[in-house]
């Protein structure tokens, strides 16, 4: 029999410094095979919740994050060609299936099987091919970062564009492991536990795209959650926006270090960012 025991976590999640005189966080530059991340950060106790065995508690509208299972026909995650058809394929499927969007726009992915410090690795080389979990608390997009992105990615065309920013959108990642997780697990926080008071607009560049990303201030309120030994059909969605005022709008998200499994091989991770319209 399955050991259905919590495994819950105390570590630390590290939150933005913020230095008290109103300055604007340091910018990210994520480009040329490389990632500059000078943002200072603080680490702050936490317990994580092991929702194990009450996953269907938790889903997007109402807490930010749902936990489904879905199995993939792709297994590797190392060819980027059937990642980008194949994998977006039934990415697509699932989202509109979960939430019956009219449109799913993927616009990119990110695989993760670094080592827990690679920002700190080759920074004067290539250490986005070393890409590793994100162990800093954060939202991918801002409310005004999420308009940035969907403009961006109309940009051939504007007048849908503002169409589509008349009704509701979200923008929701698809985040699998390709191995079963052990080491730098991957924690999402309540909606509900997190006022708009707690979240700080960040540029983030990552290319020729000028975004706009939350950065975090220390609360002690905030609940944070994780499903313990994910494995490649433990599949996680995390919305990063909604412009549904009356739902859970966003979900911090961090990776955090459980200590048993500190000497565990690096986290193999995939995730991928959609645009959901309906």
């Amino acid at each position: 029999m399955p050991d259905l025991a919590k495994h819950n976590v105390a570590t630390t999640l590290n939150y933005w410094d913020d230095p008290g005189d109103g300055s604007a966080p340091t910018p990210i530059y994520i480009g040329k095979g490389k990632v500059s991340n000078k943002r200072p950060h603080r680490p702050h106790e936490f317990t994580v919740t092991d929702i194990s065995g009450g996953e269907d508690k938790y889903t997007l509208d109402s807490h930010g994050f749902q936990y489904i299972t879905h199995s993939s026909q792709e297994r590797t995650f190392v060819d980027e060609d059937v990642i980008r058809t194949d994998y977006y394929d039934e990415c697509r499927a699932l989202l509109q299936d979960i939430t019956g969007a009219r449109r799913v726009h993927i616009f990119n992915h990110k695989v993760r099987r670094g080592p827990t410090q690679w920002h700190h690795l080759g920074l004067h080389g290539k250490n986005l091919a070393n890409r590793g979990p994100v162990t800093r608390t954060h939202v991918d997009q801002s409310y005004a970062g999420a308009e940035l992105r969907l403009r961006w990615e109309l940009s051939d065309d504007p007048r849908e564009a503002e169409a589509l920013l008349q009704r509701r959108y979200q923008i929701i990642n698809i985040w699998r492991p390709i191995e079963t997780i052990l080491k730098d697990p991957i924690a999402v926080a309540d909606s509900n536990s997190v006022p708009d008071a707690d979240l700080v607009g960040a540029e983030m560049v990552e290319d020729d795209f000028r975004g706009e990303s939350w950065v975090v201030r220390h609360n002690p309120e905030h609940r944070w959650y994780f499903k313990y030994r994910m494995t490649p059909v433990d599949v996680l969605l995390i919305k990063c926006f909604d412009s549904d005022t009356s739902v859970a709008r966003r979900a911090l998200h961090s990776a955090f270090e459980d200590p048993r499994y500190r000497e565990e091989a690096s986290r193999q991770s995939i995730e991928v960012r959609c645009l959901v319209c309906y």
